[in-house]
């Protein structure tokens, strides 16, 4: 089974919900970059995930570590299942709001696997 039918699949396996910024259930469509992080903040539409990436300075020659959150938009349908502290995937969408500017499309990890 190819990559994009195995989601397809996992996606239909997941509860439904009636909300219109869905990715899988409503209207919102998903297109550009993708980000893996740590979810650092939990609200009840939202989460703020964290990760870190290496920055050229280009007068010294050197690179440093700088962390970027990004706030991104949580469905109904995943909201029983991510938790603070799992990584999850996100994707790029058009602006929900003054800070949303991404959707939640799955969890990799979830806490409980990083202790093992």
């Amino acid at each position: 089974m190819t990559k994009e039918k195995q989601e397809k699949v996992e996606e239909s396996s997941k509860p439904t919900c009636k909300d219109r910024d869905c990715p899988f259930h409503g209207d919102l469509k998903t297109h550009g970059r993708e980000f893996k992080g740590y979810v650092t903040r939990k609200f009840p539409r939202r989460v703020v995930i964290e990760f870190e990436r290496i920055v050229k300075v280009k007068k010294y020659e050197r690179y440093y570590k700088k962390k970027t959150r990004i706030h991104s938009r949580l469905p109904y349908c995943l909201e029983n299942e991510i938790n603070v502290g799992d990584y999850i995937l996100v994707k790029e969408c058009r602006p929900l709001s003054k800070m949303i500017h991404s959707v939640v499309i799955r969890k990799i990890k979830s806490k409980e696997d990083f202790r093992k």
